[in-house]
């Protein structure tokens, strides 16, 4: 399933976002992510075991701290990529003393407004 934190409906509560900030694998995922990478790829690079990593990967996504796509490739095995997703996170209590959160995410590329756009007309129809 590939997942756009920028387009997604749903903000992670604070608690969520600090989870995923406060695991060692998750953060150690997040260093790597220089540029965006299959899991194959971030196995290579972390020392995490395949099958955690997919789930810290899971726990990212769902946290929208990273974006999921689709590699299309010619032979027909598609590989998901991971992007990291923000450039700044900001935690904060709120008036109620609650604690908040802001999330900076990346500018947009034309490509990318565009896919969305496309993507959108498609759930319409």
């Amino acid at each position: 399933m590939v997942r756009d934190p920028i387009a997604s409906e749903s903000t992670p509560s604070a608690e969520e976002i600090c989870a995923a900030l406060d695991d060692p694998d998750c953060r150690e995922i997040i260093r790597n992510l220089d540029e965006p990478m299959t899991a194959s790829e971030l196995t290579n690079r972390c020392e995490i075991p395949q099958s955690t990593l997919y789930r810290k990967l899971e726990l990212l996504t769902e946290s929208t701290l990273l974006e999921e796509t689709t590699e299309i490739r010619r032979d027909g095995h598609h590989a998901s990529k991971y992007a990291v997703a923000f450039e700044d996170i900001t935690l904060s209590l709120d008036e109620n003393r609650e604690l908040a959160v802001e999330i900076e995410r990346p500018a947009r590329s034309a490509d990318e407004r565009l896919a969305e756009l496309w993507s959108e007309v498609r759930k319409e129809t």
